[in-house]
């Protein structure tokens, strides 16, 4: 292995490693607890080491919300993989709302904190357009007409909303069950 190759490996290794560092402490403490400073002393490495990777705390989150999307487009996938359309549908929206619960912060890096990931544009990079097309392709099978892009950002909005909202608080836990079934029955429906 040339010296090269071992540089570029180790900057790979350490990339890595404040992204996934990064993203437990945000998990078991927050986002705000995430600072350069206490990446610095978590992964022993200096603040210039950190921003030879990175720019600042929004570029640590976004590199998150890329991995986080590539997390989620494979358990959509997965999800999906039910014989009858309304099973996958269901699968697909159990899958989106266990991922957001089991990893609340990395849900956060991915949907609700300012990052500079660009969402259904010409440079939207791979792992967002990977997610989507995750969602897309166990919704577009109820599209009967519709614009399947347009019925998936709709069933998006939708789970988003429901686990913001019951997240907050502002939902009842007891109605859970009861507004999925709606949504699904919603989304399944045909004209």
């Amino acid at each position: 292995m040339s010296t090269q190759q071992r540089r570029e490996r180790e900057r790979a290794q350490r990339h890595d490693l404040i992204v996934k560092t990064a993203r437990k402490l945000a998990e078991s403490e927050g986002w705000d607890a995430v600072t350069t400073r206490r990446l610095a002393d978590e992964i022993e490495y200096s603040q210039p080491v950190l921003y030879s990777h990175f720019a600042g705390k929004d570029a640590i989150v976004a590199a998150v919300a890329l991995e986080g999307f590539t997390e989620l487009a494979v358990r959509l996938r997965a999800a999906t993989r039910a014989g009858k359309p309304r099973a996958a549908l269901e699968g697909l929206a159990r899958a989106y709302i266990a991922f957001a619960e089991e990893n609340p912060a990395l849900y956060d890096a991915m949907f609700t904190m300012a990052v500079d990931l660009p969402f259904g544009q010409d440079d939207t990079p791979e792992p967002l357009r990977d997610g989507f097309q995750a969602l897309l392709s166990g919704v577009a099978q109820f599209a009967d007409g519709r614009d399947p892009a347009i019925l998936t950002e709709v069933a998006w909005s939708a789970l988003h909303g429901l686990i913001v909202l019951s997240r907050g608080g502002r939902l009842p836990a007891s109605g859970r069950e009861a507004r999925l079934t709606l949504l699904l029955d919603q989304l399944s429906a045909t004209r």
